[in-house]
């Protein structure tokens, strides 16, 4: 088992253009990758390990391939962590990222062969370092952009930058993977992507789409079924998601004449890696489809019905499993999350599956009681008024409310009471109210004596 992790792990670092560097954390974070790397290397005629800068190192006899790289990069990595040892430290320097090569020129993406040109020899010119003595920059800027105009003035290289973009191709160049400036990546990340697990393993879908939904009250209430229109990826029409024009054949890459990979020399190693020219496939081609520049999805509208369950509230989220963009690679889409926003009823207020409602009674039917007819969400119902009800007092109509969305039962439906009071009152409705005062003062002073003689 530990021989079999061993070689799984030696053929994935065979497969990348990894630093000596990060390969030395490697030995020391799997321990039986040391055992297996011993026997492949050193015993099998590898005797020598370095790199441009530090130079070859032999193995001396007696010594296992752990001490020499132990004393090999203790200067400058420190102590690297063992994978059950104690805690130790590693020690690095910041990586500071290179400009863009057309910022370093001066010049647009789109710029022509005899543009780059022209613009490198004018910054050659202006930044030699024989012109500028007296500047310390002027070299280190002389190189930037030599280095910039050799890369852009090839076209295949040029193509190369482009697909891959700086950063990526920095790090090809330099045999390595590289930093991200920005922020810091995990080194065992790969590995975690390569065997499955972790945080980083890739999630093979397409882009989820994220879109707000209004609805009436009622439609929130009983629920309805919505057809939404929104923006995202779909498979491109004109070139069937290929990326190419129909009809067109590839050709053989000229990067890995066919063979899908590339080799490049790494200390020792001898390190074989996916062509970035034609992605592995061995095959290339030149012409792309005009109407997605390649890229196998264009942006545009798409239609997704949605059915919307009754009790839906405000900002709730109703989650569209493979509804959403499409996967340039052909896997299944992305996800659709549908927000719901519900609009206010000039009626009815919610409260969760409570609703509310105001009833008016004019003031005889607030002395006298009586009848009126309240709505409900299924109709208007006739409601029996008690007679001396108050201002503000309510009733409750169970039952009336919300169906709730956990289970079967429903919520009620709050009656609150409002009293009306007349504004302008005819001579009749004066002389009655006047009478029904002198009423009221005489039952007073009737009870105020009666308390008296007591």
């Amino acid at each position: 088992m530990v021989r079999s992790n061993a070689i799984k792990l030696f053929s994935w670092i065979a497969r990348r253009p990894l630093s000596n560097d990060f390969v030395c954390i490697l030995f020391h974070k799997f321990g039986e990758f040391d055992y297996f790397l011993y026997e492949s290397l050193v015993r099998g005629g590898y005797r020598k390990f370095g790199s441009s800068i530090h130079g070859h190192y032999r193995i001396p006899n007696g010594h296992s391939y752990r001490d020499v790289v132990e004393s090999r990069y203790r200067s400058h990595l420190g102590r690297v962590n063992a994978y059950c040892g104690r805690s130790r430290l590693i020690h690095g320097t910041s990586y500071m990222a290179a400009k863009d090569y057309y910022d370093t020129l001066g010049v647009s993406k789109n710029a022509t062969a005899s543009e780059i040109k022209k613009a490198y020899y004018g910054l050659a010119k202006k930044w030699h370092p024989d012109a500028n003595k007296d500047d310390p920059e002027a070299e280190t800027r002389f190189q930037e952009i030599s280095k910039a105009y050799e890369v852009l003035k090839d076209e295949e290289k040029r193509a190369q930058y482009d697909q891959l973009g700086h950063e990526t191709f920095e790090a090809s160049a330099n045999g390595g993977p590289g930093p991200d400036p920005g922020h810091w990546r995990n080194p065992f990340q790969d590995l975690g992507d390569l065997f499955g697990f972790g945080p980083f393993a890739r999630n093979f879908t397409g882009k989820d789409a994220k879109i707000a939904l209004e609805l009436s009250f009622m439609e929130a209430v009983q629920g309805c079924t919505k057809n939404v229109v929104f923006q995202t990826e779909l498979p491109c029409e004109t070139c069937g998601g290929t990326g190419v024009p129909p009809g067109t054949k590839p050709e053989t890459c000229r990067r890995c004449k066919g063979a899908g990979m590339t080799f490049s020399q790494t200390g020792p190693f001898r390190i074989q890696v996916t062509c970035t020219q034609c992605g592995g496939s061995g095959r290339y081609v030149k012409n792309l489809c005009k109407s997605c520049n390649g890229q196998r999805v264009v942006r545009g509208p798409k239609s997704v019905k949605v059915n919307i369950m009754p009790g839906v509230d405000t900002d709730e989220e109703i989650r569209m499993p493979r509804s959403g963009g499409a996967d340039p690679d052909g896997n299944q889409p992305g996800d659709l999350f549908v927000v719901i926003k519900v609009q206010e009823d000039p009626v009815f207020r919610r409260e969760g599956s409570n609703i509310h409602v105001d009833a008016v009674l004019n003031i005889t039917q607030a002395i006298l009681g009586g009848t009126i007819q309240v709505p409900t969400l299924t109709g208007d119902v006739v409601l029996k008024v008690r007679p001396g009800t108050q201002p503000g007092q309510k009733v409750v109509l169970k039952g009336k409310g919300i169906k709730t969305r956990s289970s079967y039962s429903y919520g009620d439906q709050y009656v609150h009471f409002n009293v009306s009071m007349p504004t302008n009152l005819t001579e009749r409705q004066r002389e009655l109210i006047e009478e029904f005062v002198k009423e009221e003062q005489g039952e007073d002073e009737k009870g105020a004596a009666a308390e008296a003689s007591r």
